[in-house]
């Protein structure tokens, strides 16, 4: 499963906070961080919950909330 979700988790060294806690989870297959976008997008795939995840990385110091879908898409917003 893919979950995405904003976050402010902006430079290198945010991601060099993040990396130990997400990298250690099992069922986390692969994640990434676009920095470049205005959200900080997280996308996660994996077997953990969306709920998992944001206890993860909110644990690690950081906000972190569900990316919302529109009827056509992602949300710009």
């Amino acid at each position: 499963m893919k979950h995405t979700f904003k976050t402010n988790i902006n430079c290198g060294g945010c991601i060099a906070k993040v990396k130990p806690v997400l990298d250690q989870v099992q069922e986390i297959e692969q994640w990434e961080v676009d920095t470049a976008h205005p959200d900080k997008i997280l996308t996660v795939e994996g077997a953990l919950t969306a709920d998992s995840v944001m206890e993860l990385v909110q644990g690690a110091g950081f906000n972190i909330s569900p990316k919302k879908r529109g009827l056509l898409g992602w949300m710009k917003s």
